[in-house]
């Protein structure tokens, strides 16, 4: 059996906690049996957004028009598309897997990992042939590490639809390389998935239909948000909202066959049915935790399949840790590279986390260890137009029967944001009446961008109004559409952030 200080179980952001480790003088192994850097690399949001950048170029393209300029789509070759972006994400993983293979101190175990007990994993493994890469060295036999990290991600959930085992179906994983663009797609799912790829396809031409069980889509945004979301993916996609699949069925065109019904079953509404080329699943994640047998350790799970932890992601067997999508508390990728900052200051003593300034993860160890924060942390969604948010959002306010001020600033408060005619586009920022900033929510062009003086703001020692609307903003910018809401903002609460500039003047 091959010992070591530190096994994380999956390649993807834990494998940072395997090298930092490593840094130290410290032995490591990481065990995955795909590609390197988890799914955000390969099947999620690298390839994802490569794809949603062409859209945009297209979209782009037909609206030329608008500003003066002439220009002619002639045509999107879609295979060479998916393609060159399947060869350069699976070229990063294989840079990693390299990476891996040239250090002394972590060895890289090409297989799945399955627990005999707390912190040994027997491991089978992959072959030659498996995605990212050949069999290492490292392959097979028993893994015991005095540490070790839980990280293995998520996947595709599929949902209990009446003659889905009948059917050809797509999941995320699925629908990033298609060597065809379908011509006809029915989506099941209107979270931040299916919106996504529904306004992905629906710019490159595909008659897109969207299913989702909630009244608009992307529900666990502001309700402002995801009204602006529901209202855009109109012009690419058909939207059925409130609505949930019931069943499936082949068409006679070999293709598919989808009836759905009501979501309120006191609803009076009609079934609908939609046929399309292909159909794709996009109704959520569920974790890769059944796969590694946590029956025969003390990690316990909640019945969703969740490992539970503590603050400091410890779980309840002790020595071993998690993080990722394994969480199920926020399914991002910065997430989960936060989380292995946390995991790695905890872990590992006078630690050298992965990014060393994050003050957070940083900061001088105590007894205690150090526990996440996820007040601050941020999201986008990468649909037309970006949606990007942080903190909470006003019905969760108001279920706390928490006091607050808000105030929606449109796009075209900014210079730029009238030039670039971001007609739908806002900034709503949510204060406390003492200023402290409870949480902001763009729409529009670079939203995720813009929202990121927010984020300092409300993670620094006050985190008030005046944080964001005090400093001078450069003009002409699209940032000026953010320190415009927290200008207004100000007014409305007991901050003191100046009112004697007006970014309307040029």
């Amino acid at each position: 059996m091959d010992e070591y200080d530190i096994v994380v179980v999956g390649g993807g952001s834990g494998s940072q906690v395997a090298t930092a480790a490593a840094r130290q003088g410290l032995v490591a192994a990481v065990i995955e049996p795909g590609p390197l850097g988890g799914a955000c690399v390969t099947r999620g949001c690298v390839p994802s957004k490569a794809l949603i950048h062409r859209a945009d170029i297209v979209h782009e393209l037909r609206r030329a028009d608008e500003f003066g300029v002439r220009a002619e789509l002639a045509a999107v070759d879609y295979d060479e598309i998916t393609s060159s972006i399947h060869d350069t994400v699976f070229e990063k993983a294989d840079n990693q897997a390299s990476s891996f293979r040239d250090s002394e101190n972590v060895t890289l175990y090409r297989g799945e990992g399955r627990f005999v007990d707390d912190r040994t994993l027997a491991v089978e493994p992959a072959g030659d042939g498996a995605d990212g890469g050949t069999a290492d060295s490292g392959d097979g036999g028993r893994v015991r590490g005095d540490t070790v990290v839980i990280a293995v991600g998520s996947r595709p959930m599929i949902p209990p639809i009446d003659g889905l085992e009948d059917v050809d179906f797509l999941t995320s994983d699925d629908a990033l390389f298609l060597d065809d663009r379908p011509d006809e797609l029915v989506v099941v799912g209107g979270g931040y998935i299916g919106t996504e790829l529904g306004y992905f396809f629906g710019a490159l031409g595909t008659t897109v239909s969207i299913v989702g069980r909630s009244d608009l889509l992307v529900p666990r945004e502001d309700a402002d948000v995801s009204a602006a979301v529901t209202e855009s993916l109109e012009a690419y996609c058909d939207i059925y909202t409130g609505y949930e699949a019931a069943s499936v069925d082949r068409s006679e065109s070999g293709g598919v066959t989808v009836i759905a019904d009501p979501a309120d079953d006191e609803s009076d509404a009609d079934a609908v049915e939609f046929a399309g080329d292909d159909l794709l699943l996009a109704t959520g994640r569920r974790p890769n935790t059944d796969t590694l047998d946590l029956e025969k350790t003390g990690v316990e799970t909640d019945d969703d399949g969740y490992v539970e932890t503590d603050d400091r992601l410890e779980t309840t067997a002790d020595g071993v840790w998690a993080l990722g999508d394994v969480l199920g508390t926020q399914p991002f990728k910065h997430a989960a590279d936060y989380e292995s900052e946390v995991v790695a200051a905890n872990v590992l003593e006078d630690s050298e986390a992965p990014r060393a300034s994050d003050s957070r993860a940083a900061a001088p160890r105590d007894d205690a260890g150090r526990e996440v924060d996820y007040r601050t942390m941020p999201h986008a969604i990468f649909t037309s137009p970006r949606v990007a948010s942080v903190g909470q959002t006003e019905a969760e306010l108001e279920d706390e029967g928490r006091e607050y001020e808000t105030v929606t600033e449109p796009y075209g408060a900014a210079p730029l944001g009238m030039i670039l005619e971001a007609d739908d586009g806002f900034v709503k920022a949510i204060a406390a009446p003492d200023g402290e900033i409870l949480g902001c929510h763009i729409v529009g062009p670079q939203a995720a961008t813009l929202l990121h003086e927010v984020v300092v703001a409300m993670d620094s020692a006050d985190g008030t109004v005046d944080d964001v609307a005090g400093p001078v903003h450069v003009h002409p910018a699209l940032n000026e559409v953010v320190y415009s809401a927290f200008d207004d903002l100000s007014d409305a609460t007991y901050s003191t952030a100046p009112d004697w500039r007006d970014v309307s003047d040029g």
